[in-house]
C-alpha cells in the first residue's frame, strides 16, 4: 500500500528518505541471483564462478579498477587480468617476453659479431679476390 504526500513529507521531516524502486538492471540482477539461489543451492552464480576461475599466470592479477595500458594506450575494464609493463601496469601481451637463457646468449653472441668484437683478435685476411693461398702477396 503507498503512502500519501504528506506521510512522505512527515517521513522527510523526521529523517527518513523514502525507499527508492531499484533500477531495471538492478533488478534484473536481483532476479538472476535469486534464480541463481534457488537453483544452484545458495550462492549466486558470479560468485561461484569467481572462486572456480583457472589461476592467474605468475605476476599477474585481475584489475581492481579500470585503466589504460601505457604500452597500447587501450582501457582494461574492472577485473580484466593485467601485468606489470614498462611504465604500470596493463595487458599480458603488451609487456615484454622474458628470454630464456639460451636465447640471452644468442642475442649477445649476435650483438658481438655484429660490432666486429668477435673478429678483433684475428689478422685480416691477405687473400687476392680470385687467387690461391699460395699466391698471396707478402704482408706489408
Amino acid at each position: 500500500m503507498g503512502q500519501t504526500p504528506a506521510q512522505k513529507a512527515a517521513k522527510a521531516a523526521r529523517g527518513q528518505q523514502p525507499k527508492k524502486r531499484p533500477g531495471k538492471a538492478q533488478r534484473e540482477a536481483i532476479k538472476r541471483a535469486q534464480a541463481a539461489k534457488k537453483a544452484g543451492g545458495g550462492k549466486p552464480a558470479a560468485k561461484t564462478a569467481a572462486k572456480k576461475a583457472v589461476p592467474l599466470p605468475r605476476g599477474s592479477l585481475r584489475a581492481k579498477y579500470g585503466g589504460t595500458c601505457p604500452a597500447c594506450f587501450k582501457d582494461y575494464a574492472q577485473g580484466e587480468v593485467i601485468t606489470k609493463v614498462a611504465d604500470g601496469w596493463g595487458h599480458p601481451g603488451c609487456a615484454p617476453r622474458q628470454l630464456s637463457a639460451a636465447e640471452r646468449e644468442f642475442a649477445r653472441n649476435k650483438a658481438r659479431i655484429d660490432s666486429g668484437e668477435a673478429f678483433r683478435g684475428q689478422k685480416p685476411s691477405d687473400w687476392r679476390l680470385g687467387a690461391s693461398p699460395s699466391s698471396t702477396r707478402p704482408a706489408r
